[in-house]
């Protein structure tokens, strides 16, 4: 069995480090790869941005996020999910660095706030951006909550493709232009499969601590060999979407970030699993915003 990689005995940061921490700044990127380049393709359409949705989206894409990490950091220490042989990052509720009724707290502020951002991009983008909100909160609370929570599902990463991608990328991309189409769907997708391949590396990290927590995640399902054969379509598979014939205008720049998606799926198979698998984890996040800037430049451009 692999050593614990943040033994209980670990000093734990102080002040705003530890909030830090618990939001799990490694990912809080899914949410801004969408926005990015949801943002790019309304650009690419329209030759403009109008900067305040933008920022707004931008904005409350992080504050749901980083609510769904605390949410999570808290009842997966009260249900006992998060087991001293996890190998991952160090959880604040679980080490007892922070109460799980603070932690609950923070995480509806967090919430709260997403809320009240929602309510300048209603004014902006109407019912359908109401509804996307409204989903996205009540998704975010259920990713952990709830008497059968998604993140003890294989359907993990379906949501995150759904909210972190398709949803993402569409509703900033209707911010802008008031209007939705295939190909925003198409880019959705494209980012959101990025933001599936890190959820991959979390579950199929903590494979036998998920099995001892009763998680019946997407990686335990599908087994050892299954899963890297997902995590490495979850990899390449944007490629084809964002350089392939129906792609957008520039797509073909994100090609530039393929070698480093091989290398990533080259760790990812002959890794064992373990602390290595935090390192894999931060570069297939980076992996996503590389590609979100990439598909910025090259679609905004024209090239």
């Amino acid at each position: 069995m692999q050593i614990d990689p943040n033994p209980i005995n670990a000093q734990p940061p102080t002040g705003w480090r530890l909030w830090w921490l618990a939001v799990r700044p490694r990912t809080l990127t899914i949410s801004v790869a969408p926005v990015i380049a949801g943002t790019a393709l309304a650009w690419s359409d329209l030759g403009r941005v109008d900067p305040g949705p933008a920022l707004g989206a931008l904005a409350g894409a992080i504050l749901i996020q980083a609510g769904a990490n605390l949410h999570n950091d808290a009842v997966d220490a009260l249900r006992g999910g998060d087991l001293p042989i996890r190998q991952g990052p160090a959880r604040v509720t679980a080490r007892g660095w922070i109460p799980a009724g603070r932690v609950i707290a923070a995480a509806k502020l967090c919430l709260g706030l997403a809320a009240l951002v929602g309510l300048y991009l209603i004014a902006c983008g109407g019912l359908p951006i109401l509804a996307l909100g409204v989903a996205s909160l009540i998704g975010g609370w259920c990713y952990s909550g709830g008497p059968r929570p998604i993140s003890y599902t294989p359907y993990g990463e379906l949501f995150v493709v759904a909210f972190f991608g398709i949803g993402a990328v569409g509703g900033s991309y209707f911010l802008q232009t008031g209007t939705a189409s295939l190909l925003s769907i198409e880019v959705g997708l494209a980012i959101g499969l990025f933001a599936a391949a890190v959820l991959m590396v979390n579950n199929y990290r903590d494979i036998e601590a998920d099995r001892l927590a009763w998680r019946n995640t997407l990686a335990i399902r599908a087994g050892t060999r299954a899963s890297q054969v997902l995590y490495g379509l979850f990899l390449l598979m944007p490629f084809v979407l964002l350089a392939g014939p129906t792609g957008p205008t520039g797509g073909w720049v994100t090609l530039a970030a393929l070698p480093l998606a091989i290398g990533l799926i080259s760790r990812f198979v002959s890794e064992p699993r373990g602390p290595a698998f935090n390192a894999i984890l931060g570069k297939t996040a980076k992996l996503q915003v590389i590609v979100a800037l990439l598909f910025a430049a090259g679609t905004g451009l024209g090239l």
